[in-house]
């Protein structure tokens, strides 16, 4: 399946596969149906610092976003996950597709560091049910990741 993400992922060269399995209702579910450990998967979250000013936040199936070490990390006091709408609105997907590969803007990405040294991640494709698999050092050259300890154990996504 093609998607803005897919089609960005091909034209940047990266050596990447898609794969295809259909609308999941958890990291866990996704995971099981890749094969692949949650340690691998890859969780995208798009947080505003202040107006029209975002980042992408990428980690680890298995972490929870650790919302102190994330504002320490940026140096601001207050960050928050924009509404439904907006979020789409500045990244062009809608929740739970989100990923940096093919945005509407080019916001900056912060990475867990826990996402380094695996041979084989998958980030969301840009559609439910689509995920990219490549290596983290392709998905974080790609974006340009900054590496930083933003997580916590617990697999919720925020917390």
């Amino acid at each position: 399946m093609k998607t803005t993400a897919t089609e960005a992922v091909e034209a940047l060269g990266i050596d990447h596969r898609v794969s295809a399995i259909g609308r999941v209702s958890s990291a866990e579910e996704a995971a099981a149906k890749r094969g692949i450990g949650l340690e691998c998967l890859v969780k995208t979250l798009v947080v505003r610092r202040a107006d029209d000013d975002y980042v992408f936040v990428l980690i680890p199936g298995h972490r929870a976003l650790d919302w102190p070490k994330l504002r320490s990390e940026l140096g601001v006091s207050r960050l928050s996950l924009p509404p439904a709408d907006e979020a789409r609105s500045v990244t062009g997907y809608e929740r739970g597709t989100i990923t940096p590969f093919g945005s509407t803007r080019p916001w900056p990405v912060i990475a867990d560091r826990r996402l380094t040294g695996h041979p084989e991640l998958v980030i969301g494709g840009g559609a439910h049910g689509i995920g990219i698999h490549l290596s983290s050092d392709a998905l974080l050259s790609a974006v340009d990741a900054e590496l930083a300890d933003v997580t916590k154990p617990g697999n919720a996504t925020v917390s």
